[in-house]
Order: C-alpha cells, then sequence, then structure tokens
C-alpha cells in the first residue's frame, strides 16, 4: 500500500475473529499491525486519494455516497496470490453491490493516482511473511464460508500498511 488516502472497511464480529486467526498463524506482524479490512479503494481500481485533500473535503466527498447506500451482506472468495505478488488475500466478487459503492466513490469528485491493479475488493491475509510452498498451498486451501456485512467505511492516512490513522468513519445509511 502506498502512502495516501484510503477507504476501507473494517470487519467485524464472527468473520473478523476467524480471519485474525488465519493472519495470526500465517502472518503474526499483520495480525498485531491492522484490524481485518475489506480494501475499498488505495490499491485497486483507484489509487490512493490525494494526501492534499482535506477531511472536509473529504467529507463533502463521501457523505452522500454513504447516505445513498445500504449495508452489503458478501461473502468471500477462495483465497489467492494479490496480482503476481507474495500476497494473499481473500477476494470478493468484484461485481455487484460492492463495485457500485466503489464506483460511487471512485466518481465522487476526489482526486487521486492511477491504480496498478483492476478493482479487486479483498481482504489481506498474509502481507509481510515470505511463506514455504507447504504454507502458501495451506492457506490458498481455507474458506471462510461466513457472510460478512459491511455497514460502514472508513476513511484512513496512511503512510505504509502499518502506519495509518484513521480521519473519520460514516455509516453506511441508504435503503
Amino acid at each position: 500500500m502506498k502512502a495516501g488516502i484510503v477507504i476501507l472497511s473494517e470487519i467485524q464480529g464472527v468473520v473478523r475473529e476467524r480471519i485474525l486467526e488465519i493472519q495470526r498463524r500465517f502472518d503474526p506482524k499483520l495480525a498485531a499491525g491492522v484490524p481485518p479490512h475489506l480494501t475499498l479503494t488505495g490499491s485497486s481500481g483507484m489509487g490512493p486519494i490525494s494526501t492534499s485533500t482535506t477531511t472536509a473535503e473529504l467529507r463533502a466527498a463521501l457523505e452522500p455516497v454513504a447516505r445513498e447506500t445500504a449495508p452489503l451482506t458478501l461473502t468471500f472468495l477462495k483465497p489467492m496470490r494479490f496480482m503476481q505478488t507474495n500476497v494473499v488475500v481473500l477476494p470478493m466478487d468484484p461485481n455487484g453491490p460492492v463495485r457500485a459503492l466503489h464506483e460511487r466513490i471512485k466518481t465522487s469528485g476526489l482526486t487521486y493516482e492511477q491504480p496498478k491493479f483492476t478493482f479487486t475488493p479483498h481482504v489481506t491475509l498474509s502481507f509481510f511473511r515470505e511463506l514455504s510452498p507447504e504454507e502458501v498451498k495451506a492457506l490458498l486451501a481455507l474458506r471462510v464460508p461466513e457472510p460478512v456485512t459491511i455497514d460502514r467505511i472508513s476513511v484512513h492516512r496512511t503512510v505504509d500498511i502499518l502506519d495509518s490513522k484513521k480521519l473519520f468513519e460514516l455509516p453506511l445509511l441508504g435503503g
């Protein structure tokens, strides 16, 4: 993750604990550093938002998006390596309601960098550790069948994956 402003949705409940368990097993540094979250912008589909963007500008752009978006109930696909890297993620279908939310954010008028990758909504399972072939096989074989509800978005100013500051959070209020 590059320095900038990113938009996430922290995973809650039973699914959060399940993902934390996986992260602790395969990447303790990641598990200790950031809560499990769905990455909506900043790494794929839409690069980081410009750091020159003020909190007031972010709120003005994102409050209508949150107001118009109903909470999403989503399911995870099988784990995969993220776009030609050693990073392993738990992706979601990039279409449907999560795509609509991403597109609303992307077209909200915020200035952002060009993305390196196509939109791939995901939760990162392993980022820092160099996994052995056996560990990669075991991690890719795991499944998280429980659905997850995304009912809020949070905006973070980041320096890197472990150095970020939450600026604010908005509930998804649409109906």
